[in-house]
């Protein structure tokens, strides 16, 4: 089949927040074999935390570490599943003019996005004469789930909440994850090395009930998997999407909305003589914020004083992983960002309870 005729298989990376869908992308990526593959990242919030983490690896980068056009895409104005019209098609029909240069495209979504309305957007006719969804992926954070975070029982739901502060909220973080489960082709069981064989067992039999049974449930460690398993799916998702159940209406204009989440932007000065940064200091202040406050989610960088490199922290509830990605670049801004998601969040108060656990002011001067 010729470039111009076929179409260009697409592969959209869902689930919740933190569960491990950029690292699974970062892998895709870094082991592609030669496949040109162009990148969608819907983040939720403004800073594009998830599309420098891909920077970090060579996505979207020529050799010398510079931005270059066309292999990424990040799309930051709201969820990809509320906005298809107005952030997604012109990506798509960019992506199609240049389509003899693209083998695959990855679609990474926002940890709150519902996947059936993107699905249902490659049957419009500007899309589907030119793509087709290869897969639907959908990564579970294993140990968030064994928690009891998205267990069916709201008894047991009420137990955990009474163990763990950072559950007590009522939200639909249960239907998003039912939502999310019900659109996969593929379902990956992540973070297994947490789990031990009880947990991963009870997990699994978990998500097998809201799934059908020819979808398969994988486990993976940091999403490390062989791409025979991850691409070239062919299940043509676009043409099933209709008939899987959803909470949330089957049409792009369903009523779905975010106002119970909020994304703010904490930050740490550069130059901090009293108390410079350290990467506990940072886990330790950031891990002291959600404990005070509902976060589901923190990712951002870091600049330690003397590090010629760049620090990645990431943290879903209380559990936090921080890894060096890459060095800084000649006349890059050396600044220590993070995006937290969660519920009742005020920036100002937050960047004044950042300050004081950093040791950055004293908790009189904000009193």
């Amino acid at each position: 089949m010729s470039t111009s005729m076929r179409k260009i298989p697409v592969t959209v990376i869902t689930g919740f927040l933190g569960s491990g869908k950029t690292t699974l992308l970062r892998h895709i990526l870094s082991n592609n074999h030669g496949l040109r593959v162009a990148v969608i990242v819907n983040e939720f919030g403004e800073l594009g935390i998830d599309g420098e983490i891909l920077k970090g690896c060579g996505i979207g980068c020529d050799e010398n570490g510079q931005e270059t056009e066309g292999q990424l895409y990040e799309l930051a104005n709201g969820c990809l599943c509320c906005t298809v019209q107005e952030e997604f098609f012109p990506v798509m029909e960019a992506l199609n003019e240049r389509r003899d240069q693209i083998d695959h495209v990855l679609i990474e979504t926002s940890g709150l996005a519902l996947p059936k309305p993107l699905v249902q957007a490659f049957n419009w006719p500007s899309i589907r004469n030119g793509f087709t969804v290869d897969a639907v992926i959908t990564v579970v954070d294993g140990p968030a789930t064994a928690s009891g975070q998205f267990a069916e029982n709201p008894d047991a739901v009420d137990e955990q909440r009474k163990a763990d502060p950072n559950l007590d909220h009522e939200s639909p973080l249960h239907e998003l994850f039912e939502d999310q489960l019900s659109a996969a082709d593929l379902v990956i069981l992540n973070k297994t090395d947490l789990l031990d064989a009880a947990a991963q067992a009870s997990v699994t039999a978990l998500i097998r009930e809201a799934l059908p049974a020819h979808v398969k449930i994988v486990p993976a460690s940091n999403g490390n998997l062989d791409l025979s398993v991850l691409l070239g799916l062919e299940s043509a998702s676009e043409a099933t999407i209709d008939q899987r159940p959803d909470h949330h209406g089957s049409g792009h204009d369903a009523d779905h909305h975010h106002d119970e989440f909020d994304s703010v932007m904490v930050s740490a000065p550069q130059a901090a003589a009293l108390a410079p940064l350290t990467r506990d200091k940072v886990i330790a202040a950031l891990s002291q914020l959600v404990e005070n406050h509902t976060i589901y989610r923190a990712k951002g960088f870091a600049a330690l004083p003397g590090a010629p490199m760049r620090l990645v922290v990431q943290g879903v509830g209380k559990r936090f992983d921080s890894y060096f990605d890459r060095h800084w670049r000649d006349g890059e801004s050396r600044g220590s960002r993070f995006v937290l998601i969660g519920e009742d969040l005020d920036a100002d108060a937050l960047q004044r309870e950042f300050d004081v656990a950093l040791g950055v002011v004293s908790p009189a001067a904000v009193a």
